[in-house]
């Protein structure tokens, strides 16, 4: 239930920051100026992200290990692991990067990959249950 309300937690967090991000700054006298919940709704997704580190951690012991010798899902799980590493490095190097394009480039890649997070999770999910079904048929 953990892995649904961080991950969840997660993908509404970015997702509400990149709507207020990109789409709802407000005009004033001086300018464009950011969303009042552009801050709570970033600040919500790095809870979100450490949560999520610490969840990382728990289900490397208790499930990443054991599935990966079981020889089940290993595609899909190496997938989950390897965007889960880029989001994690992503996401510090957007506090500590130094040059705006750079910057650009990994924001971007940042939320776009964040996006797509819940297919490859649904298809990590669903994988055996689906591989069943066919082979029960």
């Amino acid at each position: 239930m953990s892995v649904y309300i961080v991950g969840l937690g997660l993908w509404v967090s970015g997702s509400l920051w990149l709507v207020l991000h990109y789409f709802l700054t407000q005009e004033t006298a001086f300018g464009p100026s950011p969303h009042p919940l552009e801050f709570w709704s970033r600040a919500a997704h790095g809870a979100f992200g450490f949560a999520a580190l610490w969840l990382f951690g728990m289900l490397w012991g208790t499930h990443i290990v054991d599935g990966w010798r079981s020889l089940r899902r290993r595609w899909s799980g190496s997938a989950m692991f390897a965007i889960f590493a880029w989001l994690v490095v992503s996401g510090y190097l957007l506090y500590y990067l130094g040059g705006e394009q750079t910057l650009a480039v990994t924001t971007l890649l940042h939320w776009s990959i964040g996006l797509i997070c819940p297919l490859p999770f649904v298809l990590h999910r669903f994988a055996a249950s689906a591989r069943r079904s066919a082979i029960s048929r």
